[in-house]
């Protein structure tokens, strides 16, 4: 199929119009959309997909012309001043297009599964059609101010989602977090824009690069104004990317539903930040001050979200920093120059992390049918253990996401995160080793958290069973009634269940003690819950078996096969492959070369995973070492007090968050009551005593009136003469 690149509106438009279809049919017509609801995601999910078609086209036709092309209509016409809208198409906006329609596609059908029984299952995919429909949006806008418009629906459209559960009070304070955080960013994004504008007169983005140069060789432009305009404009993608200091909604943006995580944390808005300093890079390059600060902005989140991913017990926040760190790579790359590398990790990514946060998703679902809604076991990782057996086409695809973050090759991450961490020694030698350090812990943290979900045995009968005997499960659950006897019947029948169950375990024991498994211990100890995770059904499963073949293979699609290492043009390099024989054999031998110059990156990835598998390798069954309330520590033997700092900073969130929560939180409501008490006391006293002795007055003249006319006309007779009598005599 050959399309022009004047059908890229259809891009936009086809989750657009989803979106605003099913929303209205679910705002008008409640009653009818819960017959239509598979129907409607069914809507959504062709929208989205007709939007991937079209991209896939788009990108094959600008693999063969290489146009760049844009289409614009009037939008605001005054003389002196015009803002145009339209779309803009280059090889960087059709491989944006092109991520976030193949991640958003299997992320919806993986939905339909994951929410079927949730009440707001229309609404979701309304809002997920319109987060697509935004993303895009920004994508192929030609100016800032359109791209500002997009980019201010994408952060509503996450507070929607972030917070979708808005009945839990976590969820609603999780999306004003992220609401408020990015209100930040966007602030700074705005003036940004207003200063480029100030200073060269155009919004688009075509123009802006051109015109500065022009300005600055006349020395119309002054230096220090033009990197205080760059870093302004960085504070949007800082916080829209998660970067230092404004990365601190992340991790409680965990509390949307799990395809949102996938979404937002791969293809769509953490990728905005990305995707806008690579749109202004010509501009921001020239400014040597400005790429300074985003390449050490980077190499501190990078290593930073290493760091606090290192001990977390939840597998969705531990992804969640894990993402962090790889988007500090990105930006830290941006910042040293390496366009291209800083765009191939986006892509490979975005796929790699699609996949971890959609397993994650399907490992949770399973385990809540076990414990049932519990953030604190069905998230928590030391509650997990063993899954592999129980759900092997999850646990299979979640390897290659963990390898491929890890830099294992030939997966996806490794090839571009190579290509990273070289242009950072070329660059820096500190940023070098920031950026090399931070790979053995991605490999570290990364590699503990599939041995903790997957490997070993599964421990969530364990903790259940600890907590029957005891605590009851029953007792917390009805406390808030207030009801004494009620509560103690529930217990008492609780404990008589327990002694029952108990006793059918130690029988099944009797019988099968001389039943050993593979390690040694008894089966019947493995068996102890009568319920066991269960594989997600079929259209949970399928993408995740789709998104694992680019998270192997689109790494080798996009070695540099010309070995350019800098420039803009993206496409010959990254996506076409060799086809004659000797082109094959130059192709290996690059491949070949790649691996023996990243010998030493790889090396730390390979010495992170072999140390994470000395400490969690070997969790088998709970005993005096091992608690797996994660609470506690791992394992005695590489437990030290370097350990428990690791662990302390890790959960506490690097104390980022209380130092926030001294500074601002605490600073602003200390200022606010200053403020009311103020209001209170001296506004509404001054305006209360007004009152007030108007009133006494008021009252006090009363008594005074007598109602006869001649004491009225001696009163002011008197007055009158009392007024002459104080005026001063003329000259």
């Amino acid at each position: 199929m050959k399309l022009s690149n004047e059908y890229a509106w259809i891009i936009p438009l086809c989750p657009l119009v989803a979106s605003c279809c099913t929303g209205s049919l679910a705002f008008f017509f409640p009653e009818v959309i819960v017959g239509l609801r598979r129907l409607c995601a069914l809507f959504n999910t062709f929208a989205l997909a007709t939007a991937m078609l079209v991209s896939l086209a788009l990108f094959r036709e600008q693999l063969v012309n290489h146009s760049i092309q844009q289409y614009l209509w009037v939008w605001i016409p005054k003389s002196d001043f015009c803002v145009k809208f339209g779309f803009f198409v280059d090889p960087l906006t059709l491989i944006m297009s092109l991520l976030v329609t193949t991640v958003g596609v299997p992320v919806m059908i993986y939905s339909d599964s994951y929410m079927c029984h949730d009440r707001g299952y229309v609404r979701f995919y309304a809002y997920l059609s319109l987060f697509t429909a935004s993303m895009s949006g920004s994508v192929f806008s030609p100016n800032l101010i359109q791209l500002y418009v997009f980019w201010e629906l994408v952060g509503m459209c996450s507070y929607l989602l972030v917070g979708f559960w808005f009945a839990r009070s976590s969820a609603a304070n999780a999306c004003q977090k992220a609401f408020i955080t990015n209100r930040i960013g966007d602030l700074g994004l705005l003036l940004g824009i207003l200063g480029l504008y100030w200073t060269t007169g155009s919004f688009e983005i075509s123009e802006l690069c051109d015109r500065f140069v022009e300005l600055g060789e006349v020395g119309f432009v002054n230096p220090i104004f033009a990197n205080i305009i760059a870093l302004l404009l960085l504070l949007g993608p800082v916080a829209k990317s998660a970067q230092f200091p404004l990365h601190i909604w992340l991790p409680d943006a965990m509390e949307g539903p799990t395809p949102i995580s996938a979404l937002i944390h791969a293809a769509t808005m953490v990728a905005a930040g990305i995707f806008l300093i690579a749109r202004i890079f010509n501009l921001i390059s020239m400014l040597f001050p400005a790429m300074c600060i985003i390449s050490w902005v980077g190499g501190v989140t990078a290593f930073l979200g290493a760091t606090l991913a290192l001990a977390q017990r939840d597998l969705k926040k531990g992804l969640a920093y894990s993402t962090m760190s790889q988007l500090g790579y990105m930006v830290s790359a941006l910042g040293i120059g390496a366009y291209r590398p800083a765009l191939f990790h986006l892509v490979t990514h975005a796929y790699s992390k699609a996949l971890l946060f959609l397993g994650a998703g399907s490992v949770i679902h399973s385990i809540e049918k076990v414990v049932g809604y519990s953030p604190d076991k069905s998230q928590n990782m030391f509650s997990m253990g063993g899954l592999r057996r129980y759900m092997p086409i999850t646990g299979t695809t979640f390897l290659p996401g963990t390898l491929s973050l890890c830099g294992i090759p030939p997966l996806a991450c490794f090839w571009s995160k190579d290509e990273i961490i070289t242009e950072s020694w070329l660059h820096s030698p500190f940023l070098g080793l920031v950026a090399s350090s931070t790979a053995g812990l991605t490999a570290f943290y990364m590699f503990r958290i599939h041995l903790l979900t997957f490997e070993g045995d599964f421990r969530t009968s364990n903790m259940y069973w600890t907590d029957f005997n005891n605590s009851p499960l029953f007792s917390h659950s009805i406390s808030f009634w207030g009801k004494d006897e009620l509560e103690s019947s529930i217990n008492q029948i609780s404990r008589n269940t327990t002694s029952v169950q108990y006793g059918v375990i130690k029988a099944k024991s009797l019988l099968s003690a001389h039943l050993k498994d593979s390690k040694g211990f008894p089966q019947a100890y493995c068996e102890r819950s009568l319920l066991k995770p269960k594989e997600s059904g079929f259209t949970m499963t399928l993408p995740l078996v789709a998104l694992a073949i680019p998270t192997t293979i689109v790494g080798l699609l996009g070695i540099d096969f010309a070995e350019k290492t800098t420039g803009f043009n993206l496409l010959p390099g990254w996506w076409i492959l060799p086809y004659n024989f000797s082109e094959v054999n130059k192709y290996f031998e690059l491949l070949a070369k790649i691996l023996v110059n990243s010998s030493s990156s790889l090396g730390l990835s390979l010495l992170g995973i072999i140390i994470s598998f000395n400490i969690y390798g070997q969790i088998n069954i709970p005993d005096d070492k091992t608690d797996f309330t994660g609470s506690g520590r791992i394992n005695t033997d590489f437990v030290s007090s370097f350990g428990h700092f690791v662990q302390s900073w890790s959960l506490n969130r690097g104390y980022i968050d209380y130092y926030y929560d001294i500074s601002s939180v605490r600073s602003l409501a200390s200022f606010g009551k200053s403020v009311s008490s103020f209001d209170r006391r001296i506004i509404d006293g001054f305006v209360n005593t007004t009152g007030a002795s108007n009133l006494f007055a008021g009252e006090g003249i009363r008594y005074g009136e007598n109602g006869r006319v001649s004491h009225y006309l001696f009163v002011l007779t008197l007055g009158i003469i009392l007024v002459i009598l104080l005026i001063p005599p003329f000259p």
